[in-house]
């Protein structure tokens, strides 16, 4: 859309811009922003001028659920047959033959430098942290995570089975966890101890001083409640971090009635809902030769109608879980539009890739009033139809005020990664 911008500070008018993000009723609105010393300013005279003629602009996004190790795996770990199940094998055995750090320090930087050209400025990663994986994976997060200060803010996740809740293992991990700042995390399913686990879990989250972050209920079985669980104990144990449960599928086949008394629960426990809407399309209800009724998105509208707060996010990107995805938080809030007919529904959805997940992650909070950081991303839609029906690889990404360059990276880079496969290809 443009190169760059004057230097100096620069106004630029006739923007398109969410209401919600200048606290004002309604849906978008036209703004000018001014911007000097790499942040939203208040407009002076003698600025330069640029007009924008009715482009949109948002804050730059925030990514709250993903995981950055398993990325770009496809090619030496496609999923066989594209079941939940395939997908844990396959990740399962790429992870024991081939996650080195130096492995890793590849992908992971390939997956940064793709969601910082599509305008990206923090992230939350779940990191497989089965013995012996953590000792590798979180040390090298934490020098990362160091090497990428100032571009993008990253947290990580553990992300263990219930299985491990009650081993002495697992309060390793959780050592692990608080000694690198992190958020301890637990994939659940349905155990007959499933309380007594959990209470174990929050107990060790609040000893430590650490929020959690579950993988709840990651499938279509009416009968799989986890999260409801995970609520109770929370407020059985009075855990008072911030708690946050991603997938929820299984909330869209059960019972009305105990779906909706199951929402009443996290609003009252303060859990925080992460939607994954790619993932859980591409994964969920899929049998050969049928066509997929279900298709295990959580209930959104219902959540929201309760104040629970709910964020959209990428989840994997090209690996066994997810053939797909490139870390863009625009194709992420499309999609979910339209999933989940967010359209002809409130007007401030925009805020589940902005401010709803810097809240839940404790992020800081992306904004456009003066003060803010002049982390912007400027498109020529002037409107969410616009927006929503091309990719907006014309995007303009502006971090402190100055245009970035955009090039995404090439796949090709990770083609060593992936031999044997790469090499039978033509």
């Amino acid at each position: 859309m443009m190169q760059s911008l004057p230097d100096g500070p620069v106004l630029l008018r006739n923007a398109t811009v969410p209401a919600c993000l200048l606290g004002q009723p309604g849906d978008l609105v036209r703004s000018d922003l001014a911007l000097s010393g790499g942040q939203i300013a208040t407009a002076a005279l003698g600025m330069a001028e640029v007009d924008l003629k009715g482009g949109m602009v948002l804050p730059c996004f925030i990514d709250m659920h993903t995981h950055l190790d398993k990325g770009q795996i496809w090619d030496r770990s496609p999923n066989p047959d594209g079941t939940f199940a395939g997908a844990l094998a396959a990740a399962g055995s790429d992870r024991e033959s081939h996650w080195s750090a130096t492995d890793l320090r590849r992908r992971v930087d390939f997956a940064l430098r793709t969601a910082f050209a599509h305008g990206t400025r923090a992230i939350r990663t779940h990191l497989d942290s089965i013995p012996p994986q953590d000792a590798v994976s979180w040390p090298l997060f934490a020098e990362i995570r160091a090497e990428w200060a100032g571009r993008i803010d990253l947290q990580a996740a553990s992300l263990a089975g219930c299985d491990m809740a009650l081993d002495p293992a697992f309060v390793t991990l959780a050592d692990r966890v608080a000694a690198h700042r992190g958020v301890l995390g637990l994939f659940t399913y349905a155990m007959p101890d499933m309380p007594e686990r959990l209470r174990r879990v929050f107990t060790l989250a609040a000893d430590r001083g650490l929020d959690m972050d579950f993988h709840a209920d990651e499938t279509l079985d009416p009968a799989v409640n986890t999260l409801a669980q995970i609520a109770r104990a929370a407020l059985d144990t009075g855990f008072q971090g911030k708690i946050v449960a991603g997938h929820c599928c299984s909330l869209s086949t059960m019972p009305e009635g105990e779906a909706l008394q199951t929402l009443d629960l996290c609003a009252k426990a303060g859990v925080g809902i992460v939607s994954l809407p790619m993932c859980n399309l591409y994964l969920q209800d899929r049998h050969a030769a049928r066509t997929p009724r279900n298709r295990g998105i959580t209930l959104v509208h219902e959540a929201r109608a309760r104040g629970i707060p709910v964020a959209f996010a990428s989840d994997n990107t090209r690996d066994p879980f997810y053939a797909y995805g490139d870390l863009d938080m625009v194709e992420v809030l499309r999609e979910a539009t339209r999933i989940a007919h967010l359209d002809h529904s409130a007007t401030d959805w925009v805020q589940s890739v902005l401010t709803t997940p810097a809240a839940l992650c404790g992020f800081a909070a992306p904004g456009l009033s003066p003060g803010a950081p002049a982390d912007l991303v400027i498109f020529r839609a002037r409107g969410w139809t616009e927006l929503f029906s091309r990719p907006q690889s014309d995007r303009t990404v502006l971090r402190a005020g100055i245009a970035m360059d955009r090039t995404l990276p090439d796949h090709a880079e990770l083609d060593d990664l992936m031999r044997p496969a790469c090499a039978l290809k033509p």
